[in-house]
């Protein structure tokens, strides 16, 4: 079975590149597999699958994509903290940067974030010179994580910016208890809009609420002045077959989210 994934539809230039991971196909196993048994292309060295299990699907993955350098992985830790990423980063066995969010200006780069529920958001501007990708969980989400991956892509010259959501955890699976509802409450912006409107009562649990996590990022993007938002149609936690979720599993993968451009005489003038 060869690697499957997802790849955005959104309206950006042909040089700049982006796609998703699924949990089919790979190395690994148990937990970090497939719901049928089969192994699992878990990219995440943190979660306790085997090290060179994940190895293995790091290079699978890169030979089934073709990327132009090898991704730059962050350890990730729920921060707003924007990685501003340089070719020269490309080292093997070098410890990742700690961030929750990459921008990239330059062709050859290869951007990353992982998930399994969390939200991942791809960026990109309308001229394909800057993209970035961004890990919001409801923390970095909260934090503001998206408008600080945005405030980064502006100084480096992007204006117009596009943003893709991929699969994270559905509107009727990501139940908070009134503590998360109180921090957007108090956090989110007044152009974000109406935060309670995303914010559900729970059907069988008293003062837990469903929250969705796509409504309060569309929100936050467009208070940023994100152009257009696309994507966020699936849902982690009920595609098993498709998608590790650590709400529904716990012990489980990680998915990656990737962007890059082609190099320079490659790209659009």
């Amino acid at each position: 079975m060869s690697l499957q994934f997802i790849t955005p539809t959104w309206h950006v230039p042909p040089h700049v590149h982006a796609c998703m991971t699924t949990r089919i196909a790979g190395v690994s196993s148990g937990a970090y597999g497939q719901v049928d048994g089969a192994h699992g292309l878990n990219l995440a060295t943190h979660v306790g699958d085997e090290h060179a299990h994940v190895m293995a699907n790091r290079e699978l993955l890169c030979a089934a994509v073709h990327f132009p350098n090898e991704p730059l992985w962050l350890n990730q830790t729920h921060s707003t903290i924007v990685h501003l990423q340089t070719n020269n980063e490309y080292q093997r066995n070098a410890p990742p940067p700690e961030a929750d969010a990459v921008v990239l200006t330059q062709g050859g780069q290869v951007g990353v974030v992982m998930t399994a529920d969390c939200l991942p958001v791809l960026f990109a501007s309308a001229d394909g010179r800057v993209v970035g990708a961004a890990h919001a969980g409801w923390r970095g989400l909260v934090d503001g994580v998206l408008e600080e991956t945005v405030r980064v892509m502006r100084e480096q010259g992007a204006h117009q910016i596009h943003t893709w959501l991929g699969a994270a955890i559905g509107a009727a699976q990501f139940e908070v208890g009134a503590d998360v509802l109180a921090e957007f409450l108090l956090k989110t912006p007044s152009a974000a809009g109406d935060v309670r409107m995303h914010f559900k009562p729970h059907p069988e649990h008293d003062n837990k609420y469903l929250a969705d996590i796509y409504g309060l990022a569309r929100d936050r993007l467009q208070a940023s002045g994100v152009v257009a938002v696309s994507g966020g149609e699936h849902c982690t936690v009920t595609e098993a077959n498709h998608f590790y979720s650590y709400r529904r599993d716990r012990t489980t993968g990680r998915m990656a989210t990737l962007i890059w451009m082609d190099e320079p005489h490659c790209a659009e003038s």
